[in-house]
């Protein structure tokens, strides 16, 4: 839940309170007779975002960046893969990012995933197959960048 909540807010710290937010809402209201807890909570999470978005939007609020690398070299260069992936996700709309979020990082099947966001399973696999190829296109054209340099 905390990585989608990251993917969806690509800020820590709004992922932890959209998180606190998400369990304090299933536990209040419950998950309704028949559901899968996780994909549950998956949607109330992405509601509460885009509840979160619209309020911002109203406010004027702009979110803040991505945390910074941590020292150490394993760690840096992983976290230098980590930040090249996020980069190249953030240039992906909303819905494409959320759904590659889902499938890819949390492992939900595609029905699943269409559940989660109220869409045809159709819509699923187009989405990503157009977030895939601009994933694709992303990092191709950087390590062109990087061996013109």
């Amino acid at each position: 839940m905390r990585r989608f909540a990251c993917s969806l807010t690509r800020n820590r710290d709004d992922a932890d309170d959209l998180l606190q937010s998400t369990l304090a809402r299933v536990l209040e209201r419950g998950v309704p007779d028949g559901a899968d807890l996780l994909r549950w909570m998956f949607r109330v999470c992405r509601n509460l975002w885009i509840d979160e978005l619209r309020s911002r939007t109203v406010r004027g609020v702009v979110g803040d960046a991505v945390e910074p690398a941590v020292d150490g070299e394993a760690v840096l260069l992983g976290e230098v893969a980590v930040r090249e992936v996020t980069d190249a996700m953030e240039t992906l709309p909303e819905e494409q990012r959320a759904l590659l979020s889902l499938v890819a990082v949390e492992g939900l099947t595609y029905r699943e995933a269409s559940e989660v966001l109220e869409i045809p399973i159709g819509t699923v696999m187009s989405r990503l197959a157009r977030a895939r190829a601009a994933l694709a296109a992303h990092f191709s054209r950087a390590r062109a960048s990087r061996v013109e340099r």
